[in-house]
């Protein structure tokens, strides 16, 4: 009998702070060095003694320079499991309703390269070479600015990162 390998399981938190100028996204840089825009924010250790929005406020403001001191939410939930790859991810993501700073990208972990407010409108063109399970939920928000949270849930089959099939579960 094989024993099964374990399964890694993410907890992230993402922070939409919109401001005048539109939506705030960051570029960031993967592993196989390709580049992608998404909200801010990141994995989140909630079991070090940080709260999620505690985490997400220390992730925006590393990753963008905003300090973030109010959020709502979460907005909406994302669940994405990739069996195969043996990974889940957990997201919740909030909207940020107060706060201060200036762009400043800096983060710390070096995946985050720019960050920048951008229109809601073009939003589609700017997360275009995001993960599905990233920009559908964004951009269904950004067209329906519901006030509950909704849930997203997504199956990834394949057992390699190219060739994944991203199959949506809620509806």
């Amino acid at each position: 009998m094989t024993a099964t390998p374990p399964v890694r399981d993410w907890l992230v938190a993402g922070g939409l702070v919109e401001g005048p100028e539109g939506i705030l996204l960051v570029q960031n840089r993967r592993r196989n060095g390709s580049l992608d825009w998404s909200p801010p924010g990141g994995v989140i250790e909630v079991g070090a003694g940080e709260t999620l929005t505690a985490g997400l406020t220390r992730e925006v403001a590393e990753e963008t320079g905003i300090r973030v001191s109010a959020w709502d939410g979460p907005l909406y939930r994302v669940e994405a499991v990739a069996a195969g790859l043996g990974w889940r991810l957990r997201a919740e993501v909030y909207r940020a309703t107060s706060y201060s700073g200036r762009l400043d990208p800096g983060d710390p972990d070096g995946i985050v390269v720019d960050a920048r407010f951008v229109e809601p409108a073009g939003c589609r063109d700017w997360l275009e070479a995001a993960h599905r399970w990233v920009g559908e939920p964004l951009l269904a928000w950004l067209g329906e600015r519901w006030a509950e949270a909704r849930s997203f849930r997504y199956r990834i089959e394949g057992d390699a990162p190219t060739g994944m099939t991203v199959i949506r579960e809620d509806g």
